[in-house]
């Protein structure tokens, strides 16, 4: 029995790491927000003056080259479930429907643009069968792949359709621009790792890829995981009153994710080489967009790939699921670098939307690009040396009118509000210098106050209705919160907040902000109605990450003041990968290093790496588990259960609209 709880424990423990992937299920097909009301149509037909004045050119840049799409983009995984639908967004035509932002709508019906596209000769872009693309290049014998999708099954999909119309060749190179799983999770989709290895084809990828792309999120993914639940909207229906666009594109197609292995390592700027015939020179943009990132050229065609470093949309600075802030003055220069060094381009291709065509037009897309992140940068320390806080920063920043005519400059994806916010933060940190934010009261015992200061949630929600028929939904969201914080059961309050959460999500021109505000509406209508991660999806991508980041991960579970007093030492040997780690608490710490068992170790587990993946991903069961010849238990089973007792399970469905 003691052995089947300590079992229990390390299968808990492990699992609490579900945070690579996203569970991109959608959501329930009912429209169940509230109707825009006459201030958000009046405010979204007063964008279209802003939409009128946008540069125009890039309608037709979002189809030229068009060769073939299959009929029905629906991809499903193995077991059937859907995990990426461009059929789902059929409504998107025409004008703009009074719940959706004019200029939101706008990219959202270039993003609708899919299938098979030559960008010239030698080079072609597969795009709407996932939120990245896939590009084509032709080489002496074969395929160079620019970035695979984020699934396998997805990036099958589109290659099917590239060799329909291409004919059949091999692929004889593969690049990946960056860390982020949508550029890289379909890598098994285009070859099996058996087959890279024995065809010895080049895998070109920048330095500090492999770390990036297998560890990010695992420490804090479980947080990033639920907040990517709002920044996705995952639980909405695609429809005019949901989920519409994503920015960047449609959405995520997440079904199995596997990895390569990079043979060829970026390191540096410019570094030039030849595969399968073909020139390239590369720029290593690290710290960027991506904490490992490339960009490159193609000196023969004089086309230039800015990775995602460059996009028909203003990026992150900060993203609003959670990650470190990137440094926007570095991304900034990165792009005059790649102006100064590519500026005779003629053809401009990305990792998401369409290509440019061109050297003056791409000239001026790099340099507004540039300016966008700089002007961002520059003022908010301007205004920051002013004695401006990050809100009031925030409130005032506005791009000029020179940016904001352009497309690539909206606020499809990032918005200068919280860009602006992060760059702050980035010198300055999340204290603003107040002494009456040195230690303030947590978020319940603040609205409490509140409601006793305000004279009580029904007089609250009176006035907040009041401000809410004059569309003042920024304050009446701000006063709700504090009522929902302090009296969650409240239902009047949550029913106003959904709606005026309804409002804000309609006016946004960030599909981002607009999937936060409508997932909020839906959550305070219905809770939290997703299931959770599916991490067996993974494993190609799991086995390729290192022990150690599971381990920093387990040590964020362990409860320190359970553990005040407690001297533990475990070993933990992976038998198959002749691996061995020693964990050990001392003063309320979880350690752990890659050494030789330790002969004074209270412990010894012995499993496999198949095994610890398997409890890992939850595939054994705990009678496969007991009975399985690659694990076995050295030394005191009590204090191993000790041990496991003091990892706390996190509850990925935490409330984020609620106390």
């Amino acid at each position: 029995m003691k052995k089947i709880i300590i079992l229990l424990n390390i299968a808990l423990l492990l699992t609490g790491c579900d945070n690579m992937l996203e569970n991109t299920e959608t959501g329930s097909d009912v429209t169940d927000g509230s109707s825009p009301t006459a201030l958000t149509i009046a405010a979204n037909e007063n964008m279209y003056e802003s939409l009128n004045a946008l540069n125009q050119a890039d309608l037709a840049d979002a189809t030229r080259g068009f060769i073939a799409a299959d009929s029905t983009v629906q991809v499903f995984d193995p077991e059937g479930r859907s995990i990426f639908d461009q059929t789902g967004y059929d409504f998107i035509s025409g004008r703009a429907p009074p719940s959706v932002n004019p200029i939101l709508w706008r990219q959202a019906k270039l993003n609708r643009n899919h299938g098979l596209f030559k960008v010239m000769d030698g080079v072609y872009q597969i795009r709407g069968y996932d939120l990245a693309n896939l590009t084509i290049i032709e080489g002496h014998s074969g395929w160079i792949i620019v970035d695979s999708l984020s699934s396998k099954q997805t990036t099958a999909m589109a290659l099917k359709l590239a060799r329909k119309n291409l004919g059949e060749k091999p692929i004889t190179g593969i690049i990946f621009t960056h860390s982020h799983v949508d550029h890289f999770g379909g890598a098994l989709g285009i070859l099996s790792a058996e087959e890279a290895e024995q065809r010895k084809v080049p895998i070109v990828a920048p330095e500090g890829f492999i770390n990036e792309a297998t560890s990010e999120n695992v420490v804090a993914g479980m947080v990033m995981s639920r907040r990517g639940d709002y920044f996705m909207g995952k639980p909405l229906a695609r429809s005019v009153r949901g989920r519409v666009d994503m920015g960047l594109g449609k959405e995520v197609g997440l079904g199995e994710i596997g990895i390569l292995k990079p043979t060829i390592i970026v390191n540096r700027t410019p570094q030039a080489m030849t595969i399968d015939g073909v020139q390239f020179v590369f720029q290593n943009v690290p710290g960027s967009e991506a904490p490992a990132e490339l960009t490159l050229y193609l000196p023969e065609k004089k086309a230039f790939c800015g990775g995602e470093i460059i996009n028909r949309t203003l990026h992150n600075i900060y993203t609003l699921r959670g990650a470190k802030t990137r440094d926007a003055l570095v991304w900034s220069r990165y792009i005059d670098e790649a102006l100064q060094s590519f500026g005779d381009a003629e053809v401009y291709f990305g990792t998401h939307h369409w290509p440019m065509w061109g050297q003056a037009r791409i000239a001026d897309f790099l340099k507004k690009q540039r300016d966008t992140y700089k002007y961002i940068h520059d003022q908010t320390l301007r205004l920051a040396n002013q004695g401006l806080t990050p809100l009031e920063i925030a409130d005032q920043l506005t791009l000029p009118a020179t940016l904001q005519t352009s497309p690539s400059s909206r606020e499809y994806y990032g918005t200068v509000k919280h860009n602006a916010r992060a760059v702050y933060n980035f010198y300055f940190g999340y204290f603003d210098a107040n002494p009456a934010h040195l230690d303030p009261l947590p978020p319940t015992t603040v609205s409490q106050h509140y409601l006793e200061f305000m004279g009580g949630a029904d007089n609250v929600l009176a006035k907040a209705r009041a401000h809410y028929e004059k569309g003042n939904y920024r304050w009446v969201a701000e006063v709700l919160n504090h009522v929902i914080f302090a009296k969650p059961e409240y239902q009047p309050a949550k029913t106003l907040l959904a709606e005026t959460y309804d409002q804000l999500g309609y006016q946004a021109e960030s599909a981002v902000w607009r999937n936060f505000y409508l997932t909020g509406a839906h959550e305070l209508r219905h809770g939290n109605t997703q299931e959770g991660t599916r991490m067996n999806d993974a494993r190609q991508l799991l086995a390729q990450t290192p022990v150690e980041n599971f381990l920093d991960a387990v040590a964020t579970h362990l409860n320190g003041p359970e553990a005040e007093d407690v001297n533990l030492m475990i070993n933990m040997t992976l038998t198959d990968i002749d691996e061995n780690y020693v964990l050990w608490i001392e003063n309320s710490v979880l350690h752990h290093r890659k050494q030789a068992p330790d002969p004074s170790a209270n412990a010894t587990l012995n499993l496999s790496h198949a095994l610890f993946l398997d409890i890992l991903l939850s595939e054994a069961s705990v009678s496969e588990i007991l009975f399985s010849d690659d694990l076995s238990v050295e030394g005191s089973r009590i204090d191993l259960l000790r041990f496991f007792a003091l990892i706390d399970p996190f509850d990925s469905a935490f409330n984020i609209i609620e106390p």
